[in-house]
Formats: structure tokens, C-alpha cells, sequence
């Protein structure tokens, strides 16, 4: 049987050279083999440029997997999944909740794997990832002997590459809802219908760099499940105020106070824009103001409108600062660039007539490894400023 392979034009050929895993359909010359399939990619003079994973469907058409000329099969996967959990054991303390698995960071493309406590919740974004799926769920029950895992396949990515977007447990028994630490604080996760594979992961060590700062009276905009609410409440001196849109948010987060006997936070219902604005119009003033909003940037073609957006809550949240007081800013858009966040939060600054330093320029949690020769893997931003007068 002829091994499946794919040609790629001297575009494609460059682009894996300079270290970038994926390559685009415009820049494939002919593939021999099946949608899902593993491939031996060559240029167009037939020189061994790796293996990837194919998808006859999406525009990313190869995801490189290995530059080896060896075999990608059990043993292969088996590896790089010990490798991802050797380097966690180095940068994951204080949690029992975290990304065991990044995809392309990990060399094992569109496979995330996260780990809730005892159980694991897992996304194949590919047709090749969702093809080995039943491998994969079968080498994570061996290497980590989960209580159960779940695969939260529901992101609408799967559409692109003609996957069904579905939520099923895979392995063993999930619970409606679990118990788990991050930064030794409690909080509830619901795995079934929670944000991404059950919460968001990647804030955890800006949670607690953001403790190490808190004083006095904090403001939590966009607080979601009580992260920052409830990592700064033990060094709060007054009251920590939670603010989200969402009433499941809220819910959520008065939960998660409930579970860790927090009596200094209190969390409301409240539009985060009007709420900036009318403290800033009654004069209430604040230690720290925390701003983690979701993605306002989508795509490319919603940029000029996030940035708008991000300044104004920025220009808001300065005004209504202490001097001395702290601004802990975040932006989980791509396509804003750490170039453009810088900026528009300088231009925040000129135009509130406030002069602010740069504290800590920080990114998503280490266990989110950047891939620096892949730009997409890296989407976090987090900013530790503070306003001297």
C-alpha cells in the first residue's frame, strides 16, 4: 500500500523552514491519501520535509507533526504526551487544574488536553486529531490514569474542517461538576458546559502575580468564575467588588466565594463600560482595577473597533485609580498585537492626564507554552501597571 504523501511549492517548503507547523491549501501541490491521514510531505524535487496531519477540508491543509522520518504511532504519541507532562511537573505548583497538552506547542497539533483534579477534558480540532482520537484517549488513561475523561468537541473551529461539534465522555465517569485548586483556592468547574474544555486555565499565574499587589480596595471587571476576585481577596484590605454582565458568571462566582469563605468580595450583576463610567462621574476611586474582558477582536476585520473598546475601558479604569494605585490589564485577542495593546493604554493614559509605569508585561500561563516560530499560539496579554499620580 502506497505510503499517503503530500508536495508542497517552494512557499510551503520555506514556510516549514523557517518554523512554522502549518501549511496552507494554496500551497499544496497534490496529496495522495485520505482526509485524516498522516502524511510524508516533500517539496516539489522530492526532498523529506516531515510528517504532517491532512485535512481535505479546512484552508490549513497540513499541520506538521514530526521533521523525523520515523513512524507517527502509538509509541510516538506515547512520548510526546510524557514529554508535555515532564515539562508541566516544572511549571505547574499550587493546582490541581491545568493544560497538559497545547497542540502545536507540544508537537502533537490541534490536541489540547486539560486536567481538572482527577479528570481530563480533552478537544481534536483536526480530522487527523479526531481520527486518532480513540489512540489518544487510550495512551491518556494508561500515562494518567484519569477518574474519567470528556471531550469537549463544540468549538466551532471543528465546522472549518467538516467535523460535528458534540460533547461526550470518552473514558470512565464525568461529574456534572467538580471541585478543584488553582493557586490553592477552590473553585467549581462544570466540564460539560463551562468556557473552552470546563474554564479558562490561562490566567492562573497572573492571578497570582496580581495578588502580590493588592491593597486597599479592588475593582474586578469582567470577573467570569472569581480568578482575580477571589486570588487578591487574601490581600485586599477592603473590599474586592466582582463585576460581570453574565448571570451566570455571577452564579458562578458566588459559588466559588461560598467554597472558600471569602467575606471581603462581593460580586454584582453590572455592564462593566456604564459601571467605569459612572464611578469615574461620582468620583469613587480604587487601589486596583482589574480588566480581563473576553476576545473583543474576533478577526482581522473587528480589530479597529476592539481597539476602541480596549482604550476606553482602559481610560476608564485609569481615572478611577488612587495614584499609586494599580491597573492590571489583559487582552486574550490574537490579532491585537502586545505592540498595539502598549499603545493604546499609553494613548489611555495621555488623554486621563496620568503618568503610568509598566510593572510586570506579562502572558498566558507557562503550561500555554508559545511556540516563538508559531505567532498564533501566543494570544494573551497582560499588563501590571501603576499610576504615579
Amino acid at each position: 500500500m502506497a505510503v499517503p504523501n503530500a508536495v508542497v511549492n517552494q512557499r510551503g517548503s520555506e514556510r516549514l523552514r523557517l518554523g512554522h507547523p502549518w501549511i496552507y491549501r494554496s500551497d499544496v501541490v497534490k496529496v495522495h491519501g485520505e482526509a485524516g491521514a498522516i502524511v510524508r510531505v516533500s517539496d516539489a524535487r522530492g526532498r523529506f520535509l516531515g510528517s504532517a496531519f491532512y485535512s481535505d477540508r479546512s484552508q490549513i491543509s497540513l499541520r506538521l507533526v514530526s521533521r523525523d522520518d520515523a513512524p507517527i504511532d502509538r509509541a510516538f504519541f506515547t512520548e510526546r504526551l510524557l514529554a508535555a507532562a515532564r515539562y508541566r511537573k516544572q511549571v505547574v505548583s499550587d493546582t490541581d487544574c491545568f493544560r497538559l497538552c497545547y497542540g502545536e506547542s507540544d508537537q502533537i497539533p490541534a490536541l489540547v488536553v486539560d486536567r481538572y483534579g482527577d479528570y481530563l477534558s480533552i478537544q481534536t480540532l483536526s480530522q487527523t486529531a479526531d481520527r486518532q482520537k480513540g489512540l489518544l484517549v487510550e495512551i491518556l488513561q494508561e500515562l494518567f490514569a484519569p477518574k474519567g475523561i470528556i471531550e469537549r468537541n463544540d468549538p466551532r473551529v471543528r465546522l472549518l474542517e467538516g467535523l460535528e461539534q458534540k460533547v461526550s465522555v470518552l473514558a470512565g465517569t464525568v461529574p456534572e461538576k467538580i471541585i478543584a485548586r488553582e493557586n490553592d483556592i477552590q473553585f467549581h468547574y462544570d466540564l460539560f458546559h463551562g468556557q473552552k474544555t470546563g474554564s479558562f486555565l490561562d490566567q492562573r499565574e497572573n492571578h497570582r502575580a496580581a495578588r502580590q499587589f493588592a491593597c486597599g480596595e479592588v475593582l474586578d471587571c469582567f470577573c467570569f468564575g472569581g480568578g482575580f476576585s477571589l486570588t487578591l481577596a487574601s490581600a485586599a484590605t477592603s473590599k474586592v467588588e466582582g463585576v460581570d454582565m453574565s448571570a451566570a458568571a455571577i452564579a458562578t462566582a458566588r459559588e466559588n466565594q461560598a467554597l472558600n469563605g471569602s467575606p471581603l468580595v462581593e460580586f454584582r450583576e453590572a455592564n462593566v463600560f456604564d459601571l467605569l463610567k459612572k464611578n469615574d462621574e461620582i468620583g469613587r476611586r480604587f487601589d486596583m482595577v482589574v480588566l480581563d474582558p473576553p476576545a473583543f477582536a474576533k478577526n482581522r476585520d473587528s480589530l479597529d473597533a476592539a481597539i476602541r473598546g480596549y482604550k476606553e475601558i482602559n481610560l476608564r479604569a485609569i481615572k478611577i485609580l488612587k495614584p499609586g494605585g494599580y491597573l492590571v490589564t489583559c487582552s486574550c485577542s490574537h490579532h491585537l498585537p502586545e505592540a498595539t495593546f502598549l499603545q493604546l493604554i499609553a494613548e489611555a493614559a495621555t488623554d486621563a492626564k496620568r503618568s503610568v509605569t509598566i510593572v510586570e508585561r506579562r502572558t498566558q500561563a507557562m503550561d500555554h507554552p508559545i511556540l516563538l516560530t508559531m505567532p498564533e499560539t501566543h494570544y494573551l496579554k497582560c499588563m501590571i501597571l501603576r499610576v504615579l499620580a
